[in-house]
């Protein structure tokens, strides 16, 4: 069983920065797929950024702001955003898929971008 422990939300002010973090009970060379998706009150949860394919994609929303990025030797993930709006506060979920497509969740890490 995987599990994922996302850290790094809080409370930031519109403009500021946070750096989002998923650590994975083991190795994530296993998993071909990985993201960060967030969910607001309210509203479907949404994907931000995922890593898989030999490729990364954001949502429309947050290009040029986020960057995903992972670091095998660590077992992370990480989500750096900057430039964040009200917009973007959310509850945000790290995502993983294993070869065998096996989904799994981490708990969720609240973001809230308020002055």
């Amino acid at each position: 069983q995987v599990q994922l422990v996302e850290s790094g939300g809080g409370l930031v002010q519109p403009g500021g920065s946070l750096r989002l973090s998923c650590a994975a009970s083991g190795s994530i060379s296993m998993f071909n797929t990985m993201g960060w998706y967030r969910q607001a009150p309210g509203k479907q949860r949404e994907a931000v950024a995922i890593i898989g394919g030999g490729s990364t994609t954001y949502a429309d929303s947050v290009k040029g702001r986020f960057t995903i990025s992972r670091d095998n030797a660590k077992n992370t993930l990480y989500l750096q955003m900057n430039s964040l709006k009200s917009e973007d506060t959310a509850a945000y979920y790290c995502y993983v898929r294993n070869f065998a497509y096996e989904n799994y969740w981490g708990q969720g890490t609240q973001v809230t971008v308020s002055s």
